[in-house]
């Protein structure tokens, strides 16, 4: 036999090299995309892992006490003689911190009513027909309500008083 028949139709010695070329090409870059993806998954893995490790401790909110209105019945009381016979018809709301005072100031309701008339009672309308008077009368009227209001801690839980209607005659 000869050595033109040994070797298959179509294949040479430079055909194999190519191909066995290609393969470890193939074989390098594909090793090397395995490494790139193993590296990548193992740097945000320890990224992740670092923050999961140490997380940051949330931050306390101060606790902030919303505020409240607490609306009162309407106060009619008789003024003191200016001229002649006047009364004066007034609404409050009371502007408190949403704590147990609320509670408190239901519990003391007939009390607080108490001191508010006879503050009212005592005015002439002279004395609360101006913005000053009327501003003065709304802090004597929170006064009485602390006053009214047994536990010391809550006095300061009362903000404010508020006239809602407001009427002399």
């Amino acid at each position: 036999m000869s050595k033109a028949a040994e070797v298959p139709a179509g294949t040479d010695g430079k055909e194999t090299k190519k191909g066995k070329k290609g393969l470890i090409i193939g074989i390098l870059v594909a090793i090397m995309a395995i490494g790139a993806g193993a590296g990548g998954t193992w740097y945000f893995l320890k990224m992740n892992g670092d923050a999961a490790e140490e997380p940051e401790a949330p931050k306390p909110k101060p606790k902030i006490k919303t505020t409240k209105f607490l609306d009162l019945e309407l106060f009619t009381v008789n003024l003191l003689p200016d001229d002649g016979s006047q009364y004066l018809q007034v609404g409050l709301t009371i502007k408190i911190k949403e704590t147990p005072v609320e509670q408190e100031i239901a519990n003391q309701m007939p009390d607080i009513r108490n001191r508010i008339l006879m503050l009212l009672s005592s005015k002439k309308a002279s004395e609360i027909n101006t913005i000053v008077g009327k501003q003065q009368l709304s802090q004597q009227i929170a006064e009485e309500i602390k006053k009214g209001v047994k536990d010391e801690d809550l006095m300061t839980d009362i903000v404010e008083v508020l006239f809602t209607s407001f009427v002399i005659q």
